[in-house]
């Protein structure tokens, strides 16, 4: 009854936060799209990581941290990578350019051809792949984890999980829908506290358990390395090359993450901002891997057969009356921080990139504001279509291994807007044509890789693919890189030195626990 009262309380909270004195009608496009450009540096932090942590972080990841130990942190704590070169390169050409979305940018530097086909790949991805995964994801981890307790929502488990997909992603739809990224952001500051109270309690109950932090490095040594072999099956230390060049998609041309960003009251609180959530993932890579590798310890020979059941064991095994209801609120809010700021994101690019610039040329801020809105209704149908479409898959084949799968999808997209975003801002004059090519050349790339190289790692193979679209583009172009010192734009000395020190510290880091 307690644990119920929590979620109950949780769902009341959020939807109060998010119609807390703010009106509805009568918004402009610019308030709605990216909060009249007034956040400070503490909501883009919070808003932008509850963005990026996900319910398949807490079973998929924390699972995988069971198997290959401190290897799975790699993604999380890299993350850095990205998110220095947003702070210190991109975002300081966006807030410049004073976009709203990063097509804007892109046509001005790549003509309007390669421009839509940025759009038009963000708007297909985000309304099916990653509205549907973050629904089934969030909705399966708490069923996993919570069947009991859910059981009054209906018997049948694919029913129950049906009804939460619906549900959860309704919820979030109708508070993005009427109070757009304002009630997006301060939601976003609440889940995401929410699932850092409930990720705590997770992992300092797991290292209770274990004995302490020492006992991770005498009861579980041979998790404790950053770095696999490079012929490593899902995690060979060369993937990081791969994902250095992935996390420039996801942190610095991904407009889910960077719309706050961009809705920053100036490039100072962008750069705090970013550069604060990124001390924040050092801590989220604490909270998914850490549970994980403990288990091990606990665990010793007797382990589970299932790595995926990593947490639900932890949770359903040693946590208390209450602190339960906080970690099923902890999963719902990573599902529905995410959910939303896709809601918004699909939203402003529909109404700015596709309403605005074809359909509707002279659209008031009232007709693009409804546009948005249409956008996330129908976002909302096909994001829970695509949900429930993978739950279905999922219990057809209980050991799809859907992580991988989903990222091996997404990436045959994001490989193409890597080179897009890149040549936009590291080379001086690219043919608007060239890259055209380049960028459906991607999709060729990939296959042949996959074809040709079926064992290679797929962030490895990420990482050829992009170098190869982008050097094309360099080669047929005919044109030179832009000079260093003029791209790296940098508010203040204190901020060059916090950049510094994240940098520093992720160096460190490999170096520590190689």
């Amino acid at each position: 009854m307690i644990d119920f009262l929590i979620v109950v309380a949780y769902f009341g909270l959020v939807m109060l936060v998010a119609i807390w004195g703010k009106q509805t009608k009568g918004m402009t496009s610019e308030e709605y799209f990216l909060s009249s450009r007034s956040l400070r540096w503490h909501s883009i932090a919070f808003s932008t990581i509850a963005t990026n942590i996900q319910g398949y972080q807490f079973l998929g990841m924390m699972g995988s941290a069971y198997l290959y130990g401190l290897a799975q942190a790699s993604l999380e704590i890299n993350a850095i990578q990205g998110i220095l070169l947003a702070s210190f390169v991109f975002i300081p050409y966006y807030l410049k350019d004073k976009i709203i979305t990063i097509t804007q940018f892109i046509k001005k530097r790549l003509g309007k051809r390669v421009a839509l086909l940025y759009s038009l790949a963000n708007i297909s991805l985000f309304s099916t792949i990653t509205i549907g995964a973050a629904l089934f994801w969030g909705a399966y981890a708490a069923d996993m984890v919570f069947g009991e307790y859910l059981s009054f929502l209906h018997p049948n488990r694919i029913t129950r999980i049906t009804v939460l997909i619906i549900i959860l992603g309704l919820f979030s739809a109708i508070y993005t829908y009427f109070g757009g990224l304002s009630s997006v952001v301060r939601t976003d500051i609440v889940q995401f506290l929410v699932l850092l109270s409930g990720g705590l309690v997770v992992m300092f109950m797991a290292l209770n358990h274990l004995g302490g932090w020492s006992a991770l490095y005498t009861k579980t040594p041979q998790l404790m390395h950053l770095h696999l072999p490079w012929d490593h099956e899902k995690l060979p230390w060369t993937h990081i090359f791969g994902l250095f060049l992935l996390n420039i998609n996801y942190w610095c041309a991904n407009q889910s993450i960077v719309q706050r960003s961009l809705a920053a009251k100036n490039l100072k609180h962008a750069q705090i901002g970013l550069m604060v959530g990124g001390m924040m993932k050092y801590l989220m890579a604490m909270i998914i891997v850490v549970p994980g590798i403990a288990l091990v310890g606990i665990l010793g020979e007797n382990g589970l057969s299932d790595p995926d059941m990593s947490f639900p064991y932890l949770v359903n095994t040693y946590l208390p009356m209450g602190a339960k209801g906080l970690v099923l609120c902890a999963l719902f809010a990573s599902l529905m921080s995410t959910v939303d700021s896709t809601f918004n994101s699909l939203a402003t690019l529909w109404s700015v990139d596709i309403y605005k610039e074809y359909l509707s040329k002279k659209a008031s801020d009232a007709q693009m504001v409804e546009a948005g809105r249409r956008a996330i209704l129908f976002s909302f149908v096909s994001g829970v279509t695509v949900g429930i479409l993978l739950l279905y898959l999922k219990f057809s084949d209980p050991n799809a291994a859907f992580t991988h799968t989903l990222n091996e999808l997404r990436y045959y997209i994001n490989c193409g807007i890597v080179v897009v975003i890149c040549a936009a801002v590291f080379l001086v004059a690219p043919q608007q044509k060239v890259t055209f090519s380049a960028i459906l050349a991607t999709i060729f790339f990939q296959f042949i890789f996959k074809s040709f190289f079926p064992e290679m790692n797929y962030f490895v193979r990420a990482m050829w693919v992009i170098l190869i679209g982008f050097f094309l583009i360099v080669l047929f172009s005919k044109t030179r890189f832009q000079n260093p010192r003029l791209m790296i734009q940098i508010a203040s000395k204190q901020i060059m030195g916090i950049g510094l020190g994240m940098l520093a510290s992720l160096i460190l880091l490999h170096i520590i626990f190689h």
